[in-house]
């Protein structure tokens, strides 16, 4: 939700809380994504390189 418009502060955390409240939830992730650190790694590559 974009509030740059608005100067006071509370009005603007107020619209936020009720923007965050409306969306729907987050879906879960599914058990077969990895997480964190069993997640791939990019090979070593030389520098200068695109690494993925």
């Amino acid at each position: 939700m974009n509030t740059k418009h608005i100067k006071d502060r509370a009005e603007r955390k107020r619209l936020k809380r009720e923007a965050r409240k409306r969306r729907p939830p987050k879906t879960k992730r599914p058990p077969d994504v990895p997480r964190g650190a069993h997640k791939k790694k990019p090979r070593k590559m030389p520098k200068g390189q695109r690494k993925r």
